[in-house]
């Protein structure tokens, strides 16, 4: 297996796309590579324009994996993600041929290419430990900031690996750590090293590196081509039927701005100059993601991207 990433809006898809048309099955001409796609809203049904997924013509010369998964009124975890993808990766490998990850949903990736172990969900424990914040004072305040002292401290007594991981003022991580300590009995350490190691992976993975001036302005004319494509009647369409965009996916780049545009009557300029502002910040954010990672292989300028590729594809598998 091979991975490209890179933030939105750098090329990920098009490579990808030139690469499976580029590799075929000499004996029958079929695509020799089969897309799978790791994109955390591409998974909902319906959403379409605005996750920029390949049309049905494209879809319908190269196998396309991991998209359409569920219907937008349904929540959706990583957990479920990763289900999916081992499936499909099973039945690629069943077929013979390789596959190339694409997308840019980092902690989606991580799940593949690193096997992550995940904790269950103590909705009791983690409600309990909100609301003890909640009711120490308003978030940012003094109350506050003792309450997460003594979580942490009472976390140092439980899993001192984690607590060393999780400082005092990371509300959301310290939660979450707790939560799977008291709920499972188990240290939440003990379900992995975190995110921030970089183990050995038979998952080559290969990067795009961003040109920012570049990217900003990809990010506008793509937006703007969608909205020409129809985005707005699509996120109107999503919204009206039933059960309407689950809580996940209505937070998707251009979805919510939209959303507020039809719901809360935010003028349209708004809601598409908040969609590119919001798309930019979160290439930023992929990068700072993608860049820590030491095993990405960054392609090079004036190299052949889809040769590269390719010949990376056709490498035997690494034990």
């Amino acid at each position: 297996m091979v991975a490209l990433v890179g933030p939105t809006a750098s090329g990920k898809s098009a490579l990808a796309l030139a690469v499976a048309e580029a590799v075929r099955d000499p004996a029958t001409g079929d695509a020799g590579v089969e897309l799978c796609s790791v994109d955390s809203m591409a998974v909902y049904r319906g959403m379409d324009i605005g996750t920029a997924k390949p049309p049905p013509d494209v879809r319908a010369r190269v196998p396309y994996h991991l998209v359409d998964l569920v219907d937008a009124s349904a929540p959706f975890t990583v957990q479920q993600f990763q289900a999916a993808a081992r499936e499909a990766l099973a039945g690629v490998a069943a077929r013979g041929r390789a596959a190339l990850l694409v997308g840019g949903t980092g902690l989606y990736l991580r799940s593949v290419v690193d096997d992550l172990e995940f904790p269950g969900r103590y909705p009791a424990v983690a409600d309990r430990l909100r609301a003890g914040l909640e009711a120490a004072g308003p978030p940012g305040g003094p109350g506050e900031a003792a309450a997460l002292r003594t979580l942490h401290a009472r976390l140092a007594d439980l899993d001192p690996v984690a607590a060393g991981r999780i400082g005092p003022a990371n509300r959301r991580r310290l939660v979450r750590a707790l939560e799977v300590a008291e709920g499972s009995g188990r240290p939440f350490s003990s379900f992995g090293p975190g995110l921030e190691a970089y183990p050995p992976s038979r998952v080559v993975l290969v990067g795009i590196r961003p040109d920012q001036a570049q990217t900003d302005r990809r990010i506008a004319e793509r937006v703007d081509a969608m909205l020409a494509a129809g985005l707005l009647d699509e996120v109107a369409r999503l919204a009206a039927a039933p059960g309407g965009l689950s809580r996940t996916a209505r937070q998707a780049l251009g979805y919510r701005e939209l959303l507020a545009h039809l719901e809360e009557g935010l003028p349209l300029e708004e809601a598409v100059a908040e969609t590119v502002r919001r798309t930019r910040a979160f290439a930023r954010r992929q990068w700072a993601w993608f860049r820590r990672d030491p095993r990405i292989v960054w392609l090079a300028d004036g190299e052949d991207p889809v040769a590269r590729i390719a010949g990376l594809l056709a490498e035997p598998v690494r034990d």
